[in-house]
């Protein structure tokens, strides 16, 4: 069997995150066939022991190298453009979250890998997390019956030099900890207990000093009936301390946490099942960081159902896209201080734009 080639585009923190778990977890046949950052010398640092080939350019990579899979770990707002060219190329690809900043360009790249053919998934990890698994597939039973209150909660700290770089905290590359860190949790929590009908926002620089915000507060209502919360923060201090999804319902309530939705904290229904008492154990992981290792777990089905030749994506745009249109949503009832309904399709005046 001939080596399957992987290529990435950033060589930053995700990036060493999947290096790492590479080499913990190899992968058979896996050839890393090159790898692009717009910092030549930080790709050449990336590449070494790991790949022969570095590049700065990427429109160079795509024409030097052979791929069969593209990791698109760079600055949120450069993966639009970077997708666009993988996709044109004919490549299929790996884009960590979020897909692009606006709905628009999502899909329009949803739309050029349906034109060309390609796989395009969307690095939404925490999907995949045995903790998040079987929070889904359990609310999916009817096991809460009516949702009373569902709540995402990230306490989390960034301090001052994280923001003084040149994306982080800005709306034309990044957002604020609602489209950079929390995504992921509001991600899970829309794909579990969503769509939401509605939502009223309020965000604040609290610690932080950012074009976007380090503390996001906002209440939902849930097609389904139920009412939750979202609370955010990067300015917790003096460390990391909360990241968390919970469902509170007429027949039992649940709590998923740990600093990458990795454990699961409360288990309780009313009616008990064989199972419950096993979940805690069973379905927890313990995590070396907020990245958590469900990485791996998207890199090996992704380049299963490639080799398999079987054109399913495991996270896909539209998935992406459904994150995406709430991160908006949140934004908007923040600039407007009003509630917003998600049918009305409305688009933030900040994030991903220039202001």
């Amino acid at each position: 069997m001939k080596n399957f080639k992987l290529a990435f585009v950033g060589c930053g923190k995700v990036a060493n995150h999947y290096k790492n778990l590479i080499k913990q977890n190899p992968i058979k046949n896996l050839e890393i066939s090159g790898v692009c950052d717009s910092n030549l010398e930080t790709a050449k640092i990336f590449s070494e022991k790991f790949s022969k080939k570095y590049f700065n350019d990427l429109d160079k990579m795509l024409s030097g190298i052979e791929i069969d899979l593209a990791i698109v770990c760079s600055p949120s707002g450069m993966h639009y453009e970077q997708s666009k060219k993988i996709i044109e190329n004919g490549n299929n690809l790996i884009v960590e979250k979020p897909l692009t900043l606006t709905v628009h360009q999502s899909e329009a790249l949803k739309e050029a890998a349906l034109k060309k053919n390609v796989i395009l998934n969307v690095a939404f990890q925490n999907r995949l997390n045995p903790a998040i698994q079987i929070l889904k597939k359990n609310f999916e039973k009817k096991r809460f019956g009516k949702v009373v209150t569902a709540t995402v909660r990230l306490r989390w700290c960034r301090k001052q030099e994280y923001y003084n770089d040149a994306w982080h905290g800005k709306w034309f590359s990044d957002g604020g900890v609602i489209n950079q860190q929390a995504i992921h949790h509001i991600d899970a929590f829309n794909w579990i207990v969503g769509p939401v009908e509605k939502v009223c926002s309020l965000s604040a620089n609290q610690l932080n000093k950012l074009e976007a915000e380090d503390t996001f507060i906002s209440i939902l209502k849930l097609d389904n009936g139920g009412l939750g919360t979202i609370e955010a923060t990067t300015a917790a201090r003096p460390e990391d301390f909360e990241a968390s999804i919970s469902i509170v319902g007429e027949k039992g309530m649940a709590e998923i946490g740990g600093i990458a939705l990795n454990e699961i904290k409360k288990w309780k229904f009313v009616k008990p099942e064989d199972d419950d008492e096993k979940v805690f154990e069973k379905y927890s992981q313990k995590v070396p960081n907020g990245f958590g290792l469900s990485h791996i777990s998207l890199l090996k089905e992704v380049i299963n159902t490639i080799i398999k030749k079987e054109n399913k994506t495991v996270i896909s745009a539209e998935d992406s896209i459904k994150t995406t249109k709430l991160v908006h949503a949140l934004y908007k009832s923040d600039e407007e201080k009003n509630w917003i309904k998600l049918k009305d399709n409305p688009v933030s005046s900040r994030l991903g734009k220039n202001n």
